[in-house]
């Protein structure tokens, strides 16, 4: 798996429910776990406060984002030496829901970037074993195409076509951010440049500012310079480019990936450059993610929303009631011993409830009264 695209259209995910108890106190089997399958480098969002919550850099790396909710109790747990035989028990809790953004950045030792039609699909499939579209026209390529190169030794390391950028990259132009972010992680860039163009360093340079405006990191990635296309230039020129870059960089190879002239040293090179320089130092801050487990949020906020109704609504709360059947006069009446215990009549007093006023908790309603005694 190497891209988001089966998210397109299946994008809603839901794990099977538990069973339920049996007679003689028989627990009912909890549901099998669902795994949701992703390729590796993808990040994940809760989108409901932008927070971070998995990074997932490495293979059958494992990160939860819903828990299911506790099973119910049945009635022989609110047994007591006055009630032996309570007619009512527990449903279980509703479990997670939420809903998350995922974001694939893309894990490769080098990034080659350019201009479109810089020669960089073909590039990379001579060089490697990818078979990326190759075609005499911009923007061939819309998605990263990812090939190992082999080394001398018979080690290998991953290099990833980017497609082609162009000038306003940084502010989205032609998909620019999309395209930007998987050069992130690399751990160095190859500059692919084509050489026939009226003026190369030009577009050298247009690049190099998208980098700096999408992010400092970016611009500061180690970078080798590949004239791409020499095959198709005459020596002067060959001279002239050459004299130009070597300005900028040390590390300017003349190329041509359709005839294969120089491949071999750029190869040697990028090789080198793997083995020296460690892997991309940006790391994508990870939020402590509660939001997946936790069913013990105690706060909660109550809303006056007319003359005599009041909704309180609060993690706990409202999974309290979610899971109280109204119909069931214990179980209402536990859950207001709960809130009672929580200070939540309190804070409706304070408020200026009245008795005979009426309290909304999710699908629950009931009558306020500060008399009443409950349990």
């Amino acid at each position: 798996m190497s891209t988001l695209m089966d998210f397109k259209h299946k994008s809603v995910f839901k794990a099977e429910a538990g069973e339920n108890g049996g007679i003689k106190n028989m627990h009912g089997r909890c549901a099998k776990d669902l795994f949701i399958k992703v390729p590796v480098g993808t990040v994940v969002k809760d989108i409901k406060n932008g927070n971070i919550i998995a990074d997932l850099t490495e293979h059958e790396q494992k990160v939860l984002v819903a828990k299911g909710g506790r099973g119910g109790r049945g009635n022989a747990r609110f047994a007591t030496a006055q009630k032996r035989a309570p007619q009512f028990c527990e449903p279980g809790e509703p479990p997670i829901e939420r809903e998350l953004f995922l974001e694939l950045k893309l894990i490769a030792d080098v990034g080659l970037l350019g201009m479109p039609n810089a020669g960089k699909s073909t590039l990379i499939s001579r060089i490697s074993s990818a078979k990326p579209k190759i075609a005499d026209y911009p923007f061939t390529t819309l998605i990263p195409n990812l090939g190992v190169v082999k080394k001398r030794s018979g080690d290998g390391y991953v290099v990833a076509d980017i497609p082609g950028l162009i000038e306003g990259a940084s502010e989205g132009v032609g998909l620019g951010h999309d395209f930007l972010r998987h050069v992130e992680r690399c751990r160095f860039l190859v500059h692919l440049i084509d050489s026939t163009e009226e003026n190369p360093f030009d577009n050298y340079e247009k690049i190099n500012l998208e980098l700096q405006k999408h992010s400092e990191h970016l611009a500061n990635l180690y970078q080798i310079i590949a004239l791409n296309k020499i095959d198709a230039i005459d020596e002067d020129k060959k001279s002239e480019l050459l004299e130009q870059f070597k300005k900028v960089s040390g590390n300017v190879f003349m190329i041509s990936a359709v005839t294969g002239e120089n491949l071999d040293k750029l190869t040697d090179f990028m090789g080198e450059k793997v083995d020296e320089i460690p892997k991309s130092e940006t790391e994508v801050v990870v939020e402590e993610d509660i939001n997946a487990y936790n069913n013990d949020d105690s706060s909660y906020e109550i809303f006056k929303v007319a003359k005599d109704t009041f909704i309180v609504q609060g993690g706990k709360i409202s999974r309290l009631a979610g899971v109280t059947d109204e119909r069931n006069a214990e179980q209402v009446i536990r859950l207001q011993n709960i809130l009672k215990a929580m200070g939540v009549f309190d804070e409706l007093s304070k408020k200026g409830i009245k008795d005979g006023d009426t309290i909304i908790i999710g699908h629950l309603e009931f009558a306020y009264y500060s008399d009443e005694i409950y349990g």
